[in-house]
């Protein structure tokens, strides 16, 4: 199990090298001047020149890309040209709150897509399956800001239960875990369901009805943890999703999190900040990844043994 986890460490090595190259080298030949956003207008052109010196930014982009790389282990992801403070403390102390959003979304995505998914599965065809199915399909279509502001108008301003906007206590969390639950919730609802039918087809699940086991041992102790590989990939990259930042949720919501640095970064021009948001975000999705493989080898062990 060691070696398995270590080689795909190995893979992931080269790819997040791959994903810092292009970050690097996209967001530093985007149009306009850090200098000059940084320190407004009315600069004169030897002010200018020589911040630009003292930061590097005259030389050679391969030889920025080094500097970079070279900060990046050592945990450095540069200084904010918009708050001149370091981007590593700016994402630590963003972070928390966009955990606290996750946590309580994926409690929501996973209590009810799961038990919905496999409902239907049992019951294909029923009213049941077809109201969670209804239901699902409105999860998935609805984009996101749109279900917020339909949660803020109907929940905040027409009945005034919960607030809107903010992040200073529990009451804050549950509107923005509901947006964010619902959607992760109607994708694993939906794959739950079609993974789950396609393995209660198969030959062994047959064999174990023919045994004389009850239907609930038959989809609960055999059919489920087979169909559980692919819903434990989409459950992975979820949660690395909602880690790395649900940027429209907490734009729409006034939450303090990583989305929210990544998108005031992008209107200041903030590339220091962007970048690191993007590594960031970049870091987790890598994690999720592996831990979704290393599940895989628990669920299957084929795949340790392959």
């Amino acid at each position: 199990m060691g070696k398995y986890i270590f080689k795909r460490i190995l893979i992931s090595i080269p790819i997040i090298i791959g994903i810092t190259i292009i970050t690097f080298y996209l967001l530093n030949v985007v149009p306009g001047d850090p200098v000059v956003l940084m320190m407004k207008e009315h600069i004169s052109p030897d002010v200018l020149e020589r911040v630009k010196n003292e930061m590097h930014l005259n030389d050679p982009i391969y030889i920025r890309y080094f500097k970079f790389m070279g900060d990046l282990l050592h945990g450095n992801l540069g200084r904010s040209y918009k708050l001149n403070r370091n981007v590593t403390d700016l994402l630590l102390e963003a972070f928390p709150n966009t955990v606290v959003l996750s946590i309580a979304a994926i409690i929501i995505a996973w209590g009810i897509g799961i038990p919905a998914g496999i409902i239907s599965a049992i019951k294909q065809y029923s009213f049941i399956d077809n109201f969670f199915m209804g239901f699902t399909l409105l999860g998935v279509s609805m984009p996101i800001f749109w279900s917020a502001l339909i949660m803020q108008y109907i929940f905040g301003l027409k009945l005034n239960l919960l607030p809107i906007s903010g992040f200073s206590g529990p009451q804050y969390v549950i509107l923005p875990a509901i947006v964010l639950g619902w959607s992760s919730a109607a994708s694993i609802a939906r794959l739950t369901r079609s993974s789950l039918l396609e393995v209660i087809r198969t030959d062994y699940i047959r064999t174990a009805r023919a045994k004389g086991l009850k239907e609930r041992q038959v989809v609960f102790y055999h059919a489920l943890k087979n169909a559980m590989l692919p819903v434990v990939t989409v459950m992975a990259i979820q949660v690395a999703g909602l880690l790395s930042g649900a940027v429209i949720t907490e734009s729409v919501f006034g939450i303090p999190g990583i989305g929210r640095v990544c998108v005031n970064a992008i209107q200041n021009r903030d590339m220091p900040l962007l970048q690191g948001s993007v590594i960031f975000t970049v870091g987790l999705v890598i994690i999720g990844n592996l831990v979704a493989d290393i599940a895989y080898s628990y669920l299957d062990p084929r795949i340790r043994y392959d």
